[in-house]
């Protein structure tokens, strides 16, 4: 079996943009014309170019190779240009296509990916979702606690045990800073205030985006102690593991991170110096689906446990369901919402929801297959990124 084709898709994501402004997806075929779909996360140039960097690593590292040589091409990719590093930009590109591969080796299988990486662990998957803005809200639901927690309630009703929100304010590109005392008010009062409102039905996760130091980390973590969020999420940015340390030693609240990491490298200074209780790898970033097994393995030795991340596109989100199923260590999956909607409609068949839960899918390869016909009358024709920090320090 060789690879023989590739195709990209670069989808528009339509307001609200509930999981980033577009996905970029890729389609690779087999000279016995079998197909596997992947999918790359928020690497950081315009999307066109990144389908366009899809294409270049393709044709260079897969193209005529077997796809079950995970091991080969992933050691290749990795050190392409002599870097041996987890390059944010090349490791999204890498994840795409390894995603594909394994999509087409279960399909070749006849198999789940989950079944061929270790077999199935869970049968359902608790899944959470952010407290989302809707149209028509009056108010800014991250800046309105009223809102968050009357929204709160609609999820629980919707089946929903867990619920993340951020309330934290904007995110920059000068971040880590200390908050002001009016946003650490704010925080408070969202997770008091969403504690009242779900009570003991569902855990409350807290998330950031990097925007604090340390010290201001160990200051937000104080007021939200007694409320007990399940996570405290990447309280520090991601390049000073020993700085998310701290924070760590210094609260009771379990503290999340990984979703700008790549790779096991990344991943084993976390575990090394104990600055995470749960891992958060995005597999269209990190390396992909046998990257992202080995460091759920890391992890279990470390009685760290794995919650995938997810504010992409459904095909990613298939290799997380992939992952959690087998991986014994999986504490909870992200999605958006109930995984309906325009995320529902990329695909020919949905990803299986149930109050609360994911169902593992029992068809081959990742479960998934994209509705071609659909994602092409959605190109995406924008400028801007699929996330962008604040361009300016806050005053």
């Amino acid at each position: 079996m060789k690879l023989t084709e590739i195709a990209t898709f670069v989808v528009g994501n339509p307001p609200p943009h509930n999981g980033g402004r577009y996905f970029v997806f890729v389609k690779l075929t087999t000279d016995g014309n079998v197909t596997g779909v992947g999918e790359s996360y928020c690497v950081p140039f315009h999307p066109h170019l990144v389908a366009k960097m899809l294409e270049h690593v393709f044709e260079r590292y897969f193209q005529g190779e077997d796809p079950h040589d995970i091991e080969k091409a992933w050691r290749r990719v990795y050190s392409a240009g002599f870097t041996q590093h987890p390059d944010l930009t090349l490791m999204g590109a890498l994840s795409a296509l390894e995603m594909a591969c394994w999509d087409i080796i279960g399909k070749e299988a006849g198999q789940p990916v989950y079944k061929l990486l270790g077999g199935r662990v869970h049968e359902r998957l608790r899944s959470y979702t952010y407290i989302y803005a809707r149209p028509g809200d009056a108010t800014d639901v991250y800046y309105d606690p009223d809102l968050a927690a009357e929204r709160a309630v609609g999820y629980l009703n919707q089946g929903f045990t867990a619920l993340k929100f951020d309330p934290a304010g904007p995110y920059t590109a000068f971040d880590g800073r200390q908050l002001g005392l009016a946003d650490l008010d704010r925080c408070e009062r969202f997770a008091k205030q969403l504690r009242e409102a779900v009570g003991l039905k569902a855990d409350l996760l807290f998330g950031t985006h990097g925007q604090m130091t340390a010290a201001g980390a160990i200051r937000l973590a104080r007021r939200l102690e007694p409320y007990d969020p399940l996570w405290l999420e990447e309280p520090v940015p991601p390049d000073a593991p020993e700085e998310m340390a701290k924070v760590a030693r210094a609260t009771s609240i379990p503290i999340a991170t990984g979703e700008r990491l790549a790779t096991k490298y990344d991943f084993a200074r976390l575990l090394q110096l104990g600055a995470a209780a749960i891992l958060q790898m995005n597999l269209g970033r990190m390396g992909g689906l046998l990257e992202a097994k080995k460091i759920a393995g890391m992890a279990e030795v470390h009685h760290v446990q794995i919650a995938p991340h997810l504010y992409c596109g459904p095909i990613v989100g298939a290799a997380n369901i992939q992952l959690a199923t087998c991986s014994p260590n999986f504490l909870i999956l992200e999605g958006i919402e109930r995984w309906d909607g325009f995320h529902a409609d990329i695909l020919k068949t949905p990803i299986r929801w149930e109050a609360g839960y994911v169902i593992p899918p029992t068809e081959p390869g990742l479960g998934v297959e994209l509705n071609e016909e659909f994602i092409k009358r959605h190109p995406y024709t924008g400028d801007r990124l699929h996330l962008e920090a604040g361009a300016d320090p806050i005053a």
